[in-house]
């Protein structure tokens, strides 16, 4: 007698409930799966560099064709979902060219240098990308790196004559319809059936990875007077962002709304230890003593003039120790004691009171970016061997994400992630947390058949070598979040893709 062994799959979401030795329509045609009540035949995505599909610090072709989108639209293809169609880049390189003229650098690779340390470089190449030459559309990916929610109603933002200035965008460029068309008018003239908007973290992503080096422009409905690392004023963003869902919605049966995740998400801010300062006893001691007067005279001189408070004082303390340190930061938020430091009883030199001014020693409590990683610790001066950054010269403060500055960036999300969930719920369109999703691979991370997806810089498999953008398994775990979402709110049945196919980090010396 012959043995038989069947392999039953349940299916119960479809009303399968018993073996069978085969299914009459396979499981990857058309008309197995259903969109529910979604119209999935003219998909359109728009967003930022996380829709285009940016990576590694640039975008290439390979990331584009690992984008969320479109890998959604794969996968919808299965339901009844129409054709996909991107602006891709000339060439893997990533870099973009104006008039000849390179403007972005190309894209980061890991590669293993001599002493066989790995670590991030800069693709050699000369890119093939030129701005000027406009891709032939339409496209259904409108995602714009750099884009942030405002962006994408203003008119000329893909205008060539104004990216010089930093009025337009130069991807946007590449395939705007006009010199005067906007990035919302495009999509919405696409007429799509099905939409998703995943728009707002660059209005406080540039803030937080320049250290908090621009302005919270919360108060400030003009952001036409904004700079490009500010964080955009909630009224701003609510107004930007429902114009963007009105004018989607003209022609859709549905949608995807996605919120914004916080940055203590995501690598480019938790790779770096704030603690990464070596020193033995002796040095610890002789560094102290540079610092002794500062501790013991001026703090106490200035809180008793009324200058700074007790606890000002207590925070700007200088303590290091054997062993590994925090290191000494300039934090703008701190009062500027400069001045007041080159007059009596003082009279310092003018270059040890500016160091002095807004000096403080990092806690816990501050984020170190990644770029950190290839200054700390260093000599700038190869006159100077006792001028080492972090501990007798201060980390920038572009370096530095304070406590301070991380609670303008989480009050300002808190607000743009409340509008997204509100416009979902008042229009019935689906929604994403990837807040809370991005907070759980960075936590505990996210298992799938081949493993653990995590934020881990390099070997966590979500992030890609700029610390900020997903890999494209980071962006399958990203596609398959909204093929949930949109199966739900739907009743659709999109299958999920496998994320362990698709690729991650890996090391090259190309």
């Amino acid at each position: 007698m012959k043995n038989t062994l069947k392999i039953c799959i349940g299916l119960l979401a479809i009303g399968f409930v018993s073996c069978e030795p085969e299914f009459d329509t396979p499981v990857d045609s058309e008309g197995f799966y259903s969109s529910g009540s979604a119209n999935l035949s003219n998909y359109v995505a728009v967003g930022n560099s996380l829709t285009a599909g940016y990576a590694d610090g640039a975008l290439y072709i390979t990331g584009q064709e690992n984008s969320y989108p479109n890998i959604m639209a794969q996968q919808f293809a299965l339901a009844g979902g129409g054709d996909f169609t991107q602006p891709l880049m000339s060439d893997n390189l990533g870099g973009l060219l104006l008039s000849g003229n390179q403007i972005q650098p190309n894209r980061l690779v890991l590669s293993v240098d001599a002493n066989g340390n790995p670590g991030p470089v800069v693709l050699d190449g000369t890119p093939t990308t030129e701005v000027t030459t406009s891709a032939t559309g339409p496209f259904n990916n409108m995602g714009v790196p750099g884009a942030k929610s405002f962006h994408l109603n203003a008119q000329g933002y893909g205008n060539p004559a104004g990216i010089a200035s930093g009025a337009a965008n130069p991807y946007y460029a590449r395939f705007a319809t006009s010199a005067n068309a906007s990035v919302i008018g495009d999509a919405a003239s696409l007429n799509p059936t099905f939409f998703t908007l995943w728009i707002g973290n660059n209005d406080i992503l540039s803030y937080a990875t320049s250290g908090g080096s621009g302005i919270d422009q919360t108060g400030n409905l003009d952001p036409t007077t904004y700079g490009s690392q500010d964080i955009t004023d909630p009224n701003v963003f609510a107004a930007s962002y429902s114009a963007q869902v009105d004018a989607l919605m003209a022609s859709s049966t549905g949608g995807v709304l996605v919120n914004i995740p916080d940055v203590t998400s995501i690598p480019y801010f938790t790779t770096v230890p704030v603690r990464a300062i070596p020193l033995d006893a002796a040095t610890a001691g002789a560094v102290n003593a540079q610092f002794g007067l500062y501790n013991t005279a001026v703090l106490p001189g200035l809180v008793g003039a009324g200058v700074i408070t007790a606890e000002e004082a207590a925070l700007r303390q200088i303590n290091f120790v054997a062993g590994v340190n925090y290191p000494i930061i300039m934090d703008d938020d701190l009062t500027d004691i400069s001045g007041i430091l080159q007059g009596p009883p003082f009279n310092l030199d003018p270059a040890t009171a500016g160091l002095l001014g807004q000096l403080r020693q990092a806690n816990d409590n501050d984020l170190v970016v990644l770029p950190a990683s290839s200054v700390l610790g260093t000599t700038p001066d190869p006159n100077n061997p006792l001028g080492v950054i972090g501990v007798s010269i201060p980390l920038g403060d572009q370096f530095v994400l304070t406590a301070v500055e991380q609670g303008r960036v989480s009050a300002a999300s808190t607000a743009y992630n409340a509008v997204i969930e509100g416009l979902a719920n008042a229009n019935d369109l689906a929604f994403v947390d990837a807040r809370a999703a991005l907070a759980q691979v960075a936590a505990t991370g996210v298992a799938y058949d081949a493993g653990v997806l995590t934020s881990t810089y390099v070997t966590g498999g979500a992030f890609s070598l700029d610390g900020v953008h997903p890999t494209p398994r980071g962006y399958a775990y990203t596609a398959n979040l909204m093929i949930n979402a949109i199966n739900r709110k739907y009743g659709a049945t999109i299958p999920q893709v496998n994320i362990g196919n698709y690729g991650t980090v890996t090391v090259t010396n190309n």
